[in-house]
């Protein structure tokens, strides 16, 4: 199942709070890096994430078979955000994301069907408080916990493609199947749908660990179809490799995964978009001065359990960037 609707939520991480002139020089860094990316001090903040995602590989209940018809997806989703700290605990979020996806797929008439589709996602407000933080010179520790709403801005008009499958002829035979649908390609979901989350971060001296995650509740959206509720979650240790009063380098060796049920559509189960994926691979994260963040990382995939036949990612590139007014 190729996420319709992803809201890429910011848990923030939050390293420090206050400083003086008594700390080290590296922890003002520190302090400086996370004010940066808009997790400490009172005001704005903004930017832009991108995620690019390749879909190349065709399974069945979980085992790759042959890509005979050449099939693939490939999916970028844009977010803009723009927030505000109302305080070193406190923060609101504004998500829009802006989704361009180009496909390649058998049709029902046994030919192929090359096509785009883009425009706005569905937009996500979210909330951000942080109840525990604990620092010392040579350790950090910062508990979030995320909440939010996605509204149903983005088209749904893919959608309707199930509906048409209903009464489609049936291809001819030895035609390959299709494994992207209208749920796969769709903007929107035309549903309200409720968001929660946490994270944590922990320091000890250069070395730090961040795992997040994030929990979507689907209602049912537009032609009888709900999105299945869905787990998605990352994290992994790295390491500051630069750490001055100017600017930081990191690298993170990062875990990330997701799960799914099965959708449902006209009160019933779709069999082929359930699915559970884990992926690793390396991030290098960047921070100049108290105002500007950045990030860019891969995933590749080690575990994708599929059900029914669907078209599955092959590799994840991931970018961001954050300025602190």
């Amino acid at each position: 199942m190729k996420k319709s609707t992803v809201s890429i939520v910011g848990l923030s991480l939050i390293l420090s709070g206050t400083t003086t002139s008594l700390l080290a020089c590296d922890l003002c860094s520190v302090y400086s890096a996370a004010h940066a990316r808009g997790e400490t001090g009172k005001g704005f903040f903004g930017g832009v994430a991108e995620q690019f995602t390749h879909f190349g590989t065709t399974q069945i209940d979980g085992m790759e078979v042959p890509n005979v018809a050449g099939q693939h997806l490939d999916s970028s989703i844009s977010q803009l955000f723009a927030g505000y700290n109302f305080n070193d605990r406190f923060s609101l979020q504004l998500n829009v994301p802006i989704i361009y996806r180009s496909f390649k797929r058998p049709d029902d008439l046994g030919g192929i069907e090359h096509g785009t589709e883009s425009g706005l996602g569905d937009l996500s407000l979210l909330a951000s408080i942080r109840p525990y933080f604990h620092e010392t010179i040579k350790s950090t520790f910062s508990w979030n916990v995320v909440g939010g709403v996605k509204f149903p801005t983005g088209s749904s008009r893919r959608l309707h493609e199930e509906v048409d499958e209903l009464t489609a002829p049936e291809p001819p035979p030895g035609a390959p199947a299709s494994g992207i649908h209208g749920h796969d390609i769709t903007l929107g979901s035309g549903s309200i749908d409720g968001i929660i989350g946490t994270g944590i971060y922990a320091r000890w001296k250069r070395c730090f660990l961040t795992a997040s995650t994030q929990y979507t509740i689907r209602s049912q959206g537009d032609f009888n179809y709900q999105f299945a509720n869905d787990l998605t979650w990352a994290g992994g240790p790295g390491y500051m490799l630069v750490l001055n009063d100017y600017y930081t380098i990191a690298i993170q060796a990062v875990v990330s995964g997701e799960t799914k049920g099965k959708d449902t559509f006209l009160g019933m189960k779709a069999e082929d978009t359930g699915m559970t994926a884990v992926y690793l691979g390396p991030q290098i994260n960047f921070t100049w001065s108290d105002k500007l963040s950045a990030e860019i990382g891969v995933d590749l995939p080690v575990s994708i359990a599929n059900t029914s036949f669907q078209t599955v990612p092959d590799y994840r590139v991931r970018a961001g960037l954050t300025w602190h007014f």
